[in-house]
This record gives structure tokens, sequence and C-alpha cells, in this order.
């Protein structure tokens, strides 16, 4: 079958798939990306090979499972227990609304862990039939690069079989890393978290990014007592400073410990659980479960990568070039393990644009122009553009900056004391809407909207004259009609 190519740059007039190749592409890695280049190329008419590890829940150096981390130990269980988590909360708030609940309510948290892990085994059994409707060949087992044109596959029984292909992808992800702290093995990353065996009724979160606050926030929601320790003043480094102070506020609104400017130093097991000492002045703290959420790193170690000749950076990560191909032009590589931008949506994206690139006939390069993102604590975090302190840092003229703060209606009969925080930053000569961010309940299926606006360049007026939802949280983005303040150009970013 005739195919155009991507052969340095450029496309390929014709190129008849050579039989001496086992496979036209051989992806080493089953998760959101892989699975979706795989699937797509397999469109093209390429005839593909894919490797992963066995399924389990918790991910190690030799188990995984068709899905990946979102499906299997990220972004799905995840969600599922922030959905269980908010049903607390939301009982209480229901009184006010005229539902007489007894005074003790109970949480069952076996039988969330076992729900959860059904929908995690149903949505892997959906990603094989997906790569089996699509015509991609599934092998399990350890994959490995051997050749510019080679992949080794260590089967479950140990064997190994290789295989050659025209094209390699990695789409290997990312894997929870642990600081050098003494101690260190009695705490758990995320992947543990998921799969708990008992509620813990006190926990230590390390971390201030996603992770951290999204477990902090399930963790309490369910009953636990929680102390979250973070390195700088505020949560969530590189979001909106105005919307960190509001996630903060929240987080204490919802009765999380916080403590900023703090790591931990040891960690040592007691009869009463995990001692816990940090570097302000020895203070000690016992927990049930203490976890790290202090970051990922690529999946690159077990890869032979560096034998043959790829570049990685000093991450790990695998080095690629805007069409997530690498120095070797036989080999590609997306998702976490390239360490761009390390979303599921943006894999899909990266996946996409590699199919129509290899085997589609259509040069296409990623675009990581106004990429929505959310951070899922209780109440969730939506952004989407830049940061007031990114736009001030960008721009070459003044912003403009729109901010709304209310009780949202529901509050207002439940008696919750938790605001509603959205903001606009707009460029003054423009009036381009650079950036919108939302803390507040449904910020993310709201900023999904917003997203597409910013993405076709809206302007503010476009904003203003869009006729609201009403009564709704969301009309408030088109109601902003007063600037909040005027921010010069090029003024000091803050580092809180």
């Amino acid at each position: 079958m005739a195919r155009k190519m991507l052969i340095d740059g450029e496309l390929e007039k014709t190129n008849e798939v050579e039989d001496h190749f086992d496979f036209d592409l051989f992806v080493i890695g089953a998760g959101s990306g892989g699975v979706r280049a795989s699937r797509f190329s397999a469109q093209n008419g390429a005839k593909v090979g894919i490797c992963e590890l066995p399924f389990h829940p918790v991910s190690s150096e030799v188990i995984g499972g068709v899905g990946g981390t979102c499906v299997i130990r990220g972004c799905v269980p995840k969600k599922i227990l922030v959905y269980g988590a908010c049903f607390g909360p939301e009982l209480e708030d229901a009184r006010n609304y005229g539902w007489e609940l007894n005074e003790r309510i109970d949480f069952n948290w076996k039988k969330l862990l076992h729900k959860k892990t059904e929908e995690i085994v149903r949505l892997n059994g959906i990603y094989k039939r997906l790569l089996a409707n699509a015509g991609v060949k599934l092998f399990e087992g350890e994959g490995r690069v051997v050749g510019p044109n080679e992949v080794e596959v260590i089967q479950l029984d140990g064997t190994k079989i290789n295989y050659s292909a025209k094209h390699i992808l990695i789409a290997t992800g990312s894997r929870a890393q642990r600081p050098a702290i003494p101690g260190q093995e009695l705490a758990i990353t995320s992947d543990e978290a998921l799969s708990l065996e008992e509620l813990p009724k006190r926990a230590i979160v390390l971390g201030g990014g996603y992770i951290a606050v999204e477990f902090a926030s399930i963790w309490r929601g369910m009953g636990a007592a929680v102390d979250l320790c973070f390195r700088k003043e505020l949560p969530l480094r590189g979001f909106d400073d105005e919307m960190r102070a509001a996630v903060a506020r929240n987080l204490e609104g919802r009765g999380i410990n916080l403590h900023p400017r703090t790591t931990l130093t040891e960690l040592v097991k007691t009869e009463d659980g995990i001692k816990v000492r940090t570097d302000h002045g020895g203070e000690e703290i016992v927990a049930d479960v203490v976890l790290f959420a202090t970051g990922r790193v690529p999946n690159t170690k077990r890869l032979n990568l560096e034998a043959v000749g790829v570049e990685l950076d000093k991450t790990g990560a695998v080095k690629v070039d805007g069409y997530s191909r690498t120095n070797i032009p036989s080999i590609w590589a997306i998702g976490d393990v390239t360490n761009r931008m390390n979303l599921t949506p943006v894999a899909l994206m990266e996946g996409t644009c590699f199919a129509k690139t290899a085997f589609g006939g259509q040069p296409t390069e990623p675009d990581y122009g106004h990429i929505p993102c959310a951070v899922f604590c209780i109440p969730p975090l939506s952004v989407v553009g830049l940061s007031e302190e990114q736009a001030i840092e960008q721009a070459n003229g003044d912003i403009l900056v729109f901010t709304s703060t209310f009780n949202p209606m529901k509050n207002t009969i439940s008696g919750r004391q938790e605001k509603t925080v959205m903001k606009l930053v707009v460029d003054a000569e423009t009036d381009k809407v650079l950036g919108a961010s939302m803390c507040g309940p449904d910020a993310p299926e709201i900023m999904q909207g917003i997203a597409i606006a910013l993405k076709c360049g809206a302007t503010k007026a476009q904003f203003d004259s869009t006729v609201g939802i009403h009564p709704s949280a969301a009309e408030e983005f088109v109601t902003m009609r007063s600037v909040t303040r005027r921010v010069t150009a090029g003024k000091p970013k803050t580092n809180l």
C-alpha cells in the first residue's frame, strides 16, 4: 500500500511498505498517548504493534496496564474519589435545604474502593478492545529499544522476542518520585494512595502541586485530619497567584492544616503511627499515612535509549523536535516521557499529530497554546491561557485585570462560607483576552467553553456582548465590566 511519510522534514512522494519490517510502527507504552497514536496510525493504513506491562492498579517497573497512568492510577480513579469526597460536605450543606439527616453519617471506604477498581478494570478492557478493533497487535510484556528499527519485548515468562519496525514510538509516561528523606520507605505515592486498604484517620501530604492538594481534599472530605506541607508561601506554584491564594483559603476553610515554607526531614515508625519531623525547629506530626506528592519523572530508565543513541535531558526525558521526533529519525516520543506539558489531553493531541505526520501525509506540530487545565481540589481550580504574572512578563503593553469574588448561590442557603473567584486578564491595547481563571464549583466544566473562546482569539468586548445564562456562576465571565486594576508590563514577578 502506498503511503506518504515525513522524511527529514519533507513528505516523501511515494513509499511502498517495506516487507523486511515486521511493523510500520511499534509503540512502547499503551497509555492514552500510545493508544491514540496506534489507533490513528492504523486507520491511516499502518501495520502497528504495541506493548504494555501487565495490569495492576499500583505500577512498578514491571507492572502497568493498558490505559496507562490516567485511566488506571491517575485522573480517572482520582476523580472518582473526588466525587466520593464531595458527598460528605454536601450532605451537611443539605440540612439547610430541608433534608433531615441523622447526626451520624457513615462512609464505607472499602465499597468506594471496590467500585473504583471495577471501573478501571472496565476501562482497561475498553482500551484493549479499541486497539483490537483498529487492527493493532497488542503484546503484553516489557518493551525496550535495541536498535533504530528494532524493539525487544520481554514476555511474562521471561522469554524475549525481537520485532523490526520502520518507526518506533516511545509513550511510556512517567512515574511518581520519592525525595531522599530518611525513612522515605514509610511513605506512599499517589499510586498506593488510590488503593489503600484502610482510609487513614490522619494524613500528611508533602507537596504543593496538583496531586498534593487533590489528595488533601479527598482525605479531608472523607473525614481524615490532613496536614499539607509545601515549600512555597502558597500551593500550586506556576498558577495565577490570586487563584493560589483562593485555593489556600478554601483548603483551610475545609479544615486542612497548611504548613507553608515547610519540608519533611525524617519519617519514623512508632506505635502510634508514622512520626514526621519538619524543618521548622524539629516540629513533629504523627499520622497514619504520609503521601509524597513531590513530582514525577519520565519512564526511560529501562528502555535502553541511550545505548541506541537517543538523546535524553537531565531529567531523563526524551528530547524531541516540534514533530515529536528524536535525534534518531526512526524513533519518536510523545506524552509525559518527553516532559513537555504533562497532561492526558496533551498526550492525546501529540499522538494525533504523530499519526498525521508519520502516516497521514500531513506534517502537524502540536499546538500548546490555550490548553485548559484543572486542579480537582474541593472546590476545583481551572485555568486557560496566561496567568496575571505571565501576562505581565510577556506583554508589550499594559494589562487589564477583571475579577469577581462572590458567594455562590448554593452557599447562600447552605451557609457554607466559601467564595468563588473568577478572573480575566486582557491586553489593554488589543482588548484580546489573554487568560481566564476560576476557583469554585464547576470551574472545569465552565473553563472548557472559555478555552474555545480564547483559542478563537476572543476580545473582552466579545465577552461583554455575550448574553449570560441566569442564574449561573458562569454568567459572571460575561458581566465583569469594571477593571479591577491596570498593570504596567514588566512589573517584577512574585515568588510566592
